[in-house]
């Protein structure tokens, strides 16, 4: 790894240091829809380890998470934030565009991040399966990995990011 492989975005909470090492980055879930709903789609769920380090010389490793998700035709990338430990969380608007700019100008582009697809492609061509529909869905998660590996900055730049849906609580009569 040489240093240029790091990237650091300055935000309120203190410096946030990414470093392209294959165990930073980690595909925590996919999800594919292709049948029953009218708006199929492909989702995946990526962590990524970093390091805070904070004023007074405290750091700490953490691991936060994001969504990448393409509609059936892989025409439209959206970038969802995650419930919990989300990579935007607490963050200005600011940081949140910087954020951005790190996922398309910098992940994308890492030996983490093609390694930790390449490392999922193979588990999926090695897991049995029993049924046809499942064979179609091992193809399509392929298919979508392979996608991953092709996406440029340009795709994650023009990528909307929305956060999660908040469920309302209504009060009780």
């Amino acid at each position: 790894m040489n240093l240029l492989d790091a990237k650091v975005i300055n935000t309120v909470q203190g410096l946030e240091v990414y470093l392209d090492l294959a165990e930073n980055i980690e595909i925590k879930e996919i999800r594919i829809q292709t049948m029953g709903i009218d708006s199929p789609f492909y989702e995946v769920q990526f962590g990524i380890e970093y390091f805070l380090l904070r004023k007074g010389s405290y750091y700490s490793s953490q691991r936060n998470y994001f969504r990448i998700c393409m509609n059936h035709g892989f025409s439209s990338i959206t970038l969802k934030e995650t419930e919990t430990e989300s990579l935007f969380a607490v963050k200005s608007e600011d940081e949140r565009a910087a954020t951005k700019k790190l996922l398309g100008e910098w992940l994308i582009q890492t030996n983490g991040y093609k390694e930790s697809i390449n490392e999922c492609i193979k588990e999926v061509k090695k897991a049995d399966v029993f049924k046809g529909e499942d064979i179609q869905d091992k193809k399509e998660i392929i298919k979508f990995l392979e996608k991953l590996l092709r996406l440029t900055t340009e795709d994650i730049k023009f990528a909307s990011v929305e956060k999660p849906v908040q469920a309302q609580i209504l009060p009780i009569c």
